[in-house]
């Protein structure tokens, strides 16, 4: 489930991306899902199921959601403005993302039984849907009637506001099982935290030593894991797991920057690197080992999130130059 589908935008706004294989990588587990007839397509969320949501480019330049499944892609439409993005994806097969009304706006959406349903705003003009789990309960961010962004949950038609650690704004990215939603916030004092919000509250998971920190993704074991700076400049971005409490930097694997974007809830953990000579590897650990996932045969991966029988989604770029999205398995 989940994904927050701008985390490749922020690095790549940040660094070139070039990735080289490597001995030992898995490029051949690789599955190439193609796109909608455009020339760029991302995956974002999968489940037990093995279905696969995401979304592509049209032969119109357009962008529209997709559902994968048996090997074929589903255009799920838009909202009226002919533009429309996935969040997340649940084992019922329901999909949330966001989509352009025909004003302009954009909205939160709930697609299930072939019909998108618009989940509507905080009280402002727009809203994006990031996540949902089984249980039907959806995660995104909405502007509110003062214009503010704040992270939402919605559940039985409402949405409700989760509010922020002290600043105007916040966002929620992903949500367990339990109902826990994750997420980040800015502060009074300006800094961005990862946060967890459950029982009506929310927590500050603190920072590894910058000012800038993001949760991407809860497990149900309430495992949560992201990236944060080390300085406060900004230029030393790496993974990190938090548990019962406590924030653990993964490290940069050995090379200058890292970032987990997704995690199951067997500890497995996805997510990707800029190594020593600015190339970008995607990865899977487990248990302190770290597994190579190729590409493509292009230059760049980024896997996005991760099942609990280990599939992986992300995107990739093709030999010929194209993103397409992909699905790993071993």
């Amino acid at each position: 489930m989940k994904k927050n589908y701008r985390i490749i935008i922020l690095l790549l706004s940040l660094m070139v991306v070039l990735i080289t294989p490597r001995p030992g990588s898995a490029h051949s587990a690789l599955i190439d899902l193609g796109t909608l007839g455009g020339d760029h397509s991302e995956a974002i969320a999968l489940n037990a199921r093995g279905q696969i949501a995401g979304y592509s480019r049209l032969a119109s330049g357009e962008f529209h959601a997709f559902l994968w499944q048996a090997g074929a892609l589903t255009d799920l439409g838009h909202l009226g403005g002919n533009v429309s993005f996935v969040g997340g994806l649940n084992n019922q097969g329901q999909i949330v993302g966001t989509s352009f009304l025909a004003s302009g706006d954009y909205h939160a959406f709930l697609w299930q039984a072939g019909a998108l349903t618009d989940l509507g705003t905080l009280g402002g003009r727009l809203s994006e849907a990031h996540d949902i789990n089984n249980r039907g309960q959806v995660v995104g961010v909405g502007r509110t009637a003062s214009d503010e962004s704040h992270a939402f949950l919605w559940q039985s038609g409402r949405m409700i506001d989760l509010g922020t650690l002290g600043g105007t704004a916040s966002v929620a990215r992903a949500i367990n099982e339990v109902g826990q939603v994750v997420g980040e916030s800015n502060t009074a004092s300006g800094e961005t935290h990862p946060f967890l919000w459950q029982d009506g509250r929310l927590f500050d998971l603190g920072l590894l030593g910058g000012d800038f920190g993001q949760a991407l993704d809860i497990n149900d074991q309430g495992q949560v894991v992201g990236f944060g700076f080390r300085d406060a400049e900004g230029e030393q971005a790496t993974a990190f797991l938090w548990q019962n409490g406590v924030l653990t930097d993964l490290g940069t694997f050995g090379g200058e920057a890292s970032v987990a974007t997704g995690i199951n809830n067997r500890g497995q953990i996805v997510g990707y690197v800029r190594t020593t000579t600015g190339e970008f590897d995607a990865f899977l650990w487990q248990k302190g080992a770290l597994t190579d996932l190729g590409s493509l045969g292009g230059n760049a991966s980024f896997p996005e999130a991760i099942n609990n029988q280990g599939q992986v989604v992300g995107t990739s770029r093709t030999a010929e130059g194209e993103l397409h999205a992909f699905l790993w398995k071993k």
